[in-house]
């Protein structure tokens, strides 16, 4: 069986044909296809976010599609409809973009909410209703979600609702300067995209994950996990607090700092999860989950800020 290490770097080396530097936001898609969960992207426009994905279902050898989310887009576009079939006189279900393995929902907040919401059952069940019938959808199934942070004409923002479906959010910065000089010099010489080749499959990712739950998290961690997300929720209560913070984390927030702290793990050689690691992944996996309030935003304090002051002030477990 791979070794999370050697997994890791095959998918790396293919993708990294395609897509220079992102190599945090890389790994946090790995941990996300083999946690089970879906990922938001946001960034500026231009930083590769659509290319990276397309470039992971490549290398990853499944089924890929995206959708390009505009005002206009009807529900029935993302997961399918009825259609009238002549020579029977009988109604046949066609199913839409969303019955594939890996689902590029580009642009997201472009689409109005009746769209957005037509994801929400794909995302939590794993299934659709198409005409009153039930299809389930292809294993493994992912949604990575894309979506301009600048840009507010035109656009629907995503409700508690949908945002917590999503494991991570992963905020995609600008390249470094030696990255963007090495995009410079191999485009400037390119005239088109190098042809990248499967390096995994959905087979053998669904067979790791079953390496991933063997993953051990401690009793220490476990609770280190539960102390986090409830540390958010602690932040919404006093007259100080809230000011800050509407709400805090979901139960899905432990759902999520619990599997994917054992992912990260698999793919970094360790049998084990520490608290190193849950702090590192709770940015990702909580910043989506709080609401901040309009005096906090316009004081400039972001989610980011009031993560790293839980992460501060909660014990942290010697293990």
């Amino acid at each position: 069986m791979l070794t999370g290490p050697a997994w890791t770097q095959k998918l790396r080396t293919e993708i990294a044909k395609a897509v220079i530097g992102q190599d945090a936001v890389v790994e946090r898609l790995l941990v996300a296809l083999l946690a089970n969960g879906h990922v938001l992207l946001e960034g500026m426009p231009g930083l590769a976010k659509t290319l990276l994905v397309k470039s992971l279902g490549t290398a990853l050898g499944v089924q890929f599609e995206r959708v390009q989310f505009t005002p206009d887009l009807l529900p029935s576009d993302v997961v399918g409809t009825m259609i009238f079939q002549p020579k029977t006189g009988e109604f046949t279900a066609h199913r839409g973009p969303v019955f594939a393995n890996l689902v590029l929902a580009d642009e997201i907040n472009r689409a109005p909410a009746k769209v957005q919401s037509a994801l929400l059952e794909a995302m939590q069940e794993r299934q659709v209703t198409i005409g009153g019938q039930t299809h389930p959808l292809p294993k493994p199934f992912f949604v990575m979600a894309t979506q301009n942070p600048v840009e507010q004409e035109g656009t629907y923002p995503l409700p508690e609702a949908q945002t917590d479906r999503f494991l991570f959010k992963l905020i995609v910065d600008y390249p470094t300067a030696e990255e963007e000089s090495t995009m410079m010099l191999r485009w400037g010489q390119v005239t088109k995209q190098p042809a990248l080749i499967p390096a995994s499959s959905g087979e053998e990712l669904l067979a790791l994950r079953a390496e991933v739950d063997r993953i051990h998290v401690a009793p220490a961690v476990h609770n280190y996990i539960l102390a986090l997300v409830r540390a958010t929720r602690a932040l919404t209560e006093g007259p100080v607090a809230k000011r800050h913070l509407t709400f805090g984390a979901s139960p899905r927030a432990s759902l999520a700092l619990y599997q994917s702290g054992r992912a990260l793990a698999w793919l970094r050689g360790q049998d084990y999860v520490s608290p190193a690691l849950i702090q590192e992944l709770a940015p990702d996996v909580l910043r989506h989950r709080i609401g901040l309030t309009y005096e906090a935003e316009a004081q400039e304090i972001t989610a980011d800020i009031l993560i790293a002051k839980v992460i501060k002030t909660t014990p942290v477990p010697s293990v």
